[in-house]
């Protein structure tokens, strides 16, 4: 499912990003990748039908890639793309902003 065409890059990220909660999931990948329950820990007041729905759309959008391990029981991990990590500086200003610098 790709984003419609936007021309401001702005509203661009603001669609990549959009809500509080994938904001936090891409937080909590830029230390690292992370199974879902670990991510479910991480986010204790996050359901886990909206992880699943949020982790999908960002997989969709090319920011988070799924990877399905074998083993009982399977797991599956999820990590930023490149294009992902690309946030990065995007939440460091946000934090930069929210806490006065």
């Amino acid at each position: 499912m790709s984003a419609p065409h936007v021309a401001c890059p702005v509203e661009r990220t603001l669609r990549a990003v959009d809500g509080r909660w994938t904001t936090l999931i891409i937080r909590e990948l830029l230390r690292g990748p992370h199974r879902f329950g670990e991510l479910r820990d991480r986010l204790p007041t996050l359901s886990a039908k909206v992880l699943t729905d949020r982790l999908r759309t960002l997989e969709e959008r090319g920011i988070v890639s799924r990877t399905a391990l074998r083993g009982a029981p399977p797991a599956v991990v999820y990590a930023l793309t490149e294009d992902g990590r690309r946030l990065e500086a995007v939440l460091d200003a946000l934090w930069d902003w929210g806490t006065g610098r």
